[in-house]
């Protein structure tokens, strides 16, 4: 079992805060030593080759922690509360709320810092090398994304944005359960992996796009096509009307985008949509029928079930949540 004993380089970080763990590999909840803070580690294995790591703590004072991993793995994670910052071979990367990380793993020094008196949140989620180009290879079997080929020379590879709309939905889907201890294994399986697909699809779709058959020049041009669909989101152009303004046939436009974004040029469009309307609603500013007009559907109730369908809840729903101050971390 050695190709994923990608636990052990949790378990030296729950070591290096002196936690009480009792398992190599198995899911349980960790309290920090009252000599160090205050909150819960909680450690999460729905299955063999995926370790969840939900952190709710706060340090009496700054902590720095000194860390060598042992096996190669890939991390995404997710900064609720707080900001930390982890310094890996000389360089410094810090991490803020709103952040979302994918890092790629091999054997490397790392040391991290925390400062005294700031509650943190954070979801990581980690995979071996192996389970990360299984999800990987597409329907034929190839793939077209590299674990080695991302690092190159590098023991180290970090991605960060700002963390997509849709994915802090799936977190605060994660989130509840777990602090009323009301998920199970199917359910924590289900959402995590919805968060790496969308870390995945984030951080690495244009990496995988460079190895397609397209080339530089239709890859840009099928890019200036995104850009316009996402400026024209509310009154966007027919997919003809497009490819004239790119300088591409429709065919090979409908087949490029597919082939660097994994769905069609409305399918993109209606996520994006989607997306703002849910950042929309979530500042509280617009109502139902405001937000829909905002995003281009001049039918709201058509509008709130294909929101319904992406995000499992109703727009007006949240819109009363955003009213109400509930967040993440309540």
């Amino acid at each position: 079992m050695t190709e994923i004993d990608f636990h052990h380089n949790f378990n030296l970080f729950f070591d290096g805060l002196k936690l009480s763990r009792q398992n190599e590999d198995r899911t349980e909840q960790m309290k920090l030593c009252p000599q160090m803070g205050t909150g819960l580690i909680r450690r999460f294995v729905p299955r063999f080759d995926i370790d969840v790591v939900v952190s709710e703590v706060t340090f009496h004072q700054d902590c720095s922690l000194p860390l060598i991993t042992e096996t190669p793995m890939v991390e995404l994670n997710y900064c609720l509360q707080g900001k930390r910052e982890l310094t890996i071979d000389g360089v410094q990367h810090q991490f803020g709320p709103g952040s979302c990380t994918l890092q790629l793993i091999n054997e490397v020094g790392a040391r991290f810092e925390f400062s005294g008196n700031e509650p943190y949140v954070m979801v990581g989620v980690g995979i071996p090398v192996p389970t990360f180009h299984h999800f990987m290879e597409n329907a034929g079997g190839g793939r077209s994304v590299d674990f080695c080929g991302i690092l190159g020379q590098r023991p180290f590879r970090l991605f960060q944005e700002k963390t997509d709309p849709a994915a802090l939905i799936t977190l605060q889907r994660l989130l509840k359960p777990i602090r009323n201890k009301g998920m199970n294994n199917l359910e924590m399986e289900c959402s995590v992996l919805d968060l790496l697909s969308k870390g995945f699809r984030s951080f690495l779709t244009e990496d995988a796009a460079g190895s397609t058959r397209l080339s530089k020049s239709d890859m840009q041009k099928i890019r200036e096509a995104r850009d316009i669909m996402i400026e024209r989101m509310v009154d966007p152009p027919s997919l003809m009307e497009l490819s004239r303004l790119i300088g591409m046939n429709d065919f090979k436009l409908k087949v490029g985008f597919k082939e660097m974004y994994g769905t069609t040029v409305f399918g993109y469009l209606r996520d994006k949509r989607l997306e703002k309307a849910l950042a929309l609603l979530q500042q509280g500013h617009l109502n139902v029928n405001e937000t829909s007009c905002a995003i281009g559907y001049s039918n709201s109730s058509y509008f709130s079930e294909v929101f319904r369908e992406k995000y499992g809840i109703n727009p007006g729903q949240l819109l009363k949540h955003a009213a109400a101050g509930i967040s993440l971390e309540q």
